[in-house]
């Protein structure tokens, strides 16, 4: 346990920190899942929902790339990935 109240005061800063990215992570993990699904079940209506559904699950990744969440290059992986996805999907649909 800290002993000093700057050791105190570190502590709970970093409990905190750790339930926030959690969130966030788990938030982003959900968005991509979403993203997912809606390629999977995809047809010619949907595919305006599952370009909205990617521009919501980029936007929480440039986020969480923008807190020092994830390493910059990861978030350009998982991105492009997405949108390689929804794009195919939007080619055969």
């Amino acid at each position: 346990m800290a002993n000093t109240k700057s050791a105190k005061k570190r502590v709970l800063q970093t409990a905190k920190r750790q339930l926030r990215n959690q969130s966030r992570k788990s938030s982003i993990k959900t968005a991509m899942k979403k993203v997912a699904v809606a390629i999977e079940t995809a047809n010619l209506a949907d595919i305006e929902t599952t370009k909205s559904l990617l521009v919501l699950a980029e936007s929480k990744i440039a986020r969480a790339k923008s807190k020092g969440l994830m390493h910059r290059n990861t978030a350009a992986r998982k991105i492009s990935r997405l949108a390689k996805k929804v794009a195919a999907a939007a080619r055969t649909a």
